[in-house]
Order: structure tokens, then sequence, then C-alpha cells
């Protein structure tokens, strides 16, 4: 090789000293090794790497020992540096053509892992759906995930049983390769959804379904009155400035059908993100409409043993929903709201109140922003639904003219009509003239001041009266001994009925459940 030309204007080289290292150019580019020293080639042609160091000319540059002992140790920095980054990624290519084995037992192992932490996930969800819980979204995603990677390692698996040779003793090394590297990928996709799925400390959270009165039903018959009230109720709760509304109606007229319809709309909707029911009843219980409100809300209020401890959490776990609607059946006096636990007006602007009721008053002394009435059925669409619940025919004229006599004793009220026309259903023409006889005749003494609430007793005596059996009247009245308006569970009542012999030829309560 020649000399150099000119160092630092006034020296010049009379030597140079080559060092050369042999790299495969795979491993060089995948090493992705720089260096900013200018003496640096890459030769591609010839497989090497060519690093020059010049050396200074002793009778030139008089202190050449030091300046040698400083190249050499410059360039062996510079050689130990290459050596360190070609380690890694050569063995790694050398593993991949020589530790085939290994790669499909590792692949092996980290897809059963995967599989067996899927299985245990998925028998995690199936309870927790078994318990009307909600599945957690990332838990969802992550097994989306592992099936998915666990589905599409299926081709590797064929490849691998595939995996022949290019002579009888020789292995195919490029599709050994490649395979190789392929699996050690697919294994890392494994371990890592492995790791991911150690976070889950639980797959769901207490599900906030639907409630039950809100589901869509077929008991919500339309009327010129209900529609004119269901649209008031409607543009009111639409109204930022009418927070207090109230449904005044005489029992038994359908305010609380009519409700549980506008609750319906509103989830349709999506009006409020939170929609809650409560029946009050003549004797409120403030513990009891507390803890049926946090149930709907998923929150756990058992472990306040007072009322204000009870109204204090439902209150701050209330306020943490921005629109709410709260309906309030059946009021018959003035309700303590603070007491319950409702944040409402300055507490709460976001939070409205629709109550039912049958005294005018208890709109005033709730301070209702707007009160709706809600008047009977007109004697045309009260023989509407008369005529649907009692199954009758358009032919049968003598049963029909009857039937409206009936229907017109049940006043209008949509509960009478439909508990008579149920009781009726199917009967002779005879005992529908001794049904609309009794109703006419119907006296209850102990009830001459409250004129309204006549009709459907009354009604609802007959009904009572046409039960088939003794055994089913006796069944009715024990549902007498529980609460207004209390969910009562059938193995309460299956055991009262056999209590009663009501089932004597069953050996156990299981038997007479069923």
């Amino acid at each position: 090789m020649s000399s150099k030309c000119i160092f630092n204007g006034n020296y010049c080289f009379n030597s140079q000293v080559s060092v050369r290292i042999l790299i495969p150019c795979l491993v060089a580019f995948e090493a992705g090794f720089h260096t900013e020293l200018k003496a640096f080639s890459f030769s591609s042609s010839r497989y090497f790497i060519e690093l020059s160091v010049p050396v200074l000319s002793a009778h030139i540059f008089p202190n050449y020992d030091w300046w040698k002992m400083a190249l050499e140790s410059v360039g062996g920095s510079i050689i130990s540096k290459i050596a360190e980054l070609m380690v890694e990624p050569v063995g790694r290519q050398f593993r991949y053509m020589f530790c085939f084995n290994n790669f499909v037992e590792e692949f092996k192992e980290q897809k059963e892992n995967l599989a067996l932490a899927l299985d245990g996930l998925q028998k995690e969800v199936e309870a927790a759906e078994r318990n009307a819980e909600e599945i957690k979204k990332v838990v969802k995603k992550w097994m989306e995930d592992a099936n998915s990677k666990i589905e599409g390692a299926k081709p590797l698996e064929n490849e691998i049983g595939r995996n022949g040779k290019c002579f009888t003793w020789c292995p195919n090394c490029m599709r050994q390769f490649k395979l190789s590297k392929a699996l050690a990928k697919k294994s890392e996709t494994f371990r890592k959804l492995l790791e991911n799925s150690t976070k889950f400390t639980k797959v769901s959270d207490i599900a906030h379904p639907q409630p039950r009165e809100f589901l869509p039903s077929k008991e919500f018959t339309s009327s010129k009155s209900s529609e004119e009230a269901f649209e008031q109720i409607m543009d009111a709760l639409k109204d930022d400035k009418v927070n207090m509304i109230g449904l005044c109606g005489m029992g038994g007229v359908g305010k609380t059908t009519l409700v549980k319809e506008v609750g319906t709309i509103a989830v349709e909707l999506q009006l409020f993100p939170v929609v809650l029911m409560a029946t009050v009843s003549q004797n409120p219980n403030v513990t009891d409409i507390q803890h049926l409100m946090a149930d709907k809300l998923g929150l756990n209020i058992k472990k306040k043993n007072t009322n204000p401890g009870r109204a204090d959490l439902l209150r701050q776990r209330l306020k943490q929903v921005e629109k709410m609607l709260i309906i309030l059946d059946d009021v018959w006096k003035y309700i303590d709201l603070k007491e319950i636990g409702i944040p409402f007006g300055d507490d709460h602007r976001g939070c409205k109140i629709l109550l039912t009721t049958r005294l005018q008053a208890i709109c005033s002394s709730m301070e209702c922003q707007q009160t709706v009435l809600l008047r009977i059925l007109s004697e045309d669409e009260a023989m509407v639904l008369f005529r649907i619940n009692a199954g009758l025919r358009d032919g049968d004229s003598t049963l029909n003219r009857v039937a409206r006599e009936v229907a017109r004793e049940c006043q209008g009220l949509p509960i009478a009509l439909v508990t008579v026309g149920k009781a009726l259903r199917d009967k002779s023409e005879v005992e529908w003239e001794e049904a609309f006889r009794r109703l006419k005749n119907s006296q209850f003494l102990d009830m001459e001041h409250i004129e309204e609430q006549k009709t459907a007793y009354a009604c609802l005596k007959l009904s009572y009266d046409y039960l088939m059996s003794k055994e089913t009247k006796l069944c009715f009245l024990l549902c007498c001994l529980f609460p207004e308006d209390y969910n009562i569970p059938i193995d309460d009542l299956t055991r009262y009925t056999v209590g009663y012999e009501l089932h004597q030829d069953v050996e156990s309560i299981g038997d007479a459940r069923k």
C-alpha cells in the first residue's frame, strides 16, 4: 500500500499497519455496528472489515513508543466492542441453525402454559356469568388474543412435522433456520400473553342489569288519558327547570304501569344513566328503600348499622352519577328524601324525582313543579281492554251485552277491568250474569269514607271468589302474611302451604315446590 498524505500539515506517514477481522456480512448488518473512525471500512465482496491504524515514523516523530501504545489501546477497544456486538447476534444465528429441537420444546411448553391459563380464565368467566356479573373488557380482549394466537400457531405445528432433509443424512438447513426463528418469535408472543394474564386479580365486576320493572312489557295498554300523561311526564323530564314531578290518580287507574313505561323509555333513549324505582306504600320503611336502591347500584351498605349511616353512603354514591331518575311509587305522605339518602335540589341538580300518589295534596307537600293527572278510561277504552282480557269474540252478541254491563261496574279502572276480565274468561253466560249482579250489589261498609276504592276491592273480591279450589284461595290468603309490596319468595310460600297441609300427597318441600 502507498503512503498516506500529510498529517497536521507537518508530519507524514511512511507506513501503515492493517488489522483485518473476518465477520460474516449477515452478522455485521444485524449487529448494527457503527464507528466514527475514518479508518473503518466494510468490504462486502471480501466478507471482512479492515481497520487501518497509521503508525508514525520514529525518526520524524520523536515519541514513537508512546503513540504506538496509544494506538494499540484504541485499536484494542474497537476490536473488543466489535466482538461484544458480534457475540449475541452470532450466537442467535447459530442457535437457529443447530438448536432446532430446543426451539420446538420451548414453543410447545409456552403454548401449553398459555392454553392452561386460558382454560382457567374461561372457567372463572363462566362462573362469573352464572352469577350475572359483568366480564371485564380487558379480560375478553385477552381471551380473544390468546385464542387467536393459539389457533394461528397450527400452521407452525404442521411445519414442525414436515421439517425434512435436503439429503438423507443432512437437515434442510435453510428451512430449519427459518422455522427455528419463527418458533422463537411465537414462543415469545405466548410468554408475553401468559405474563399479562397474571395481572387479572378478578375477571368481572358486579353487573348493573336493566331493572326488571323497566323491561319492555305488554302490560301497558295505551289510552287517550295515559298518552297525554306520558307526554307531559316526558316533557317535564327534558325540562332542566323541573326536578320533581307528581303523577296523581285514583287507585287502580294505572299509575304504576305508566311510570314503569316511562322508565323503560328513559332507559331505551338513554335519557338518564341511572333509573331507580322504589315502592314507598302507606307505611314507608326507610331501611328497605335504602337497601333496594343500593342493590340496584351494586352498593354494599350492609356494613352501616344506622339509617343515617346508610343514607350518607347512598348519597355519596348517587352524587357520582351526573344524571338520574328516581321513581317513588305509591306515596301516601310527605317523604324526607335526605333521610333516605337521595341528593336533590341544590345538593344534586342532575337528580329528577317522579312520584305517584292517589292524593293530590301529596304533590303540593312534596313541592312538585309539575303535577300530571291520570284519568280513568273512557267507556269505549274500558270495553276494549275488558274484551281483550276476557277473550270475547265479536259474534257473541248476548255475552258482549252482559260484558258491557260488567265493564261499566269496573268504572274505567284498568286494574278492575283486567282482573274481572281474566276471572270470567271462558265462563258461561249464567256466570257472567251472576258476576254482574254481585258487582252491582257489593257493599264494603268499612270503606264508606273511601268511595273510589270500593270498585277496585269489589272487583278483586270477585276475582278471589272465582278461584277454582279452596287450596288456591288459601294460598292467596297466605300472601297476606307478607308486608305490602313484598317480593314473596316461592320457597317461603311453599313452606306455609305445606304447614297448612295443602300438599298431603308429597313427602318433602322440594316435591311440593315442583
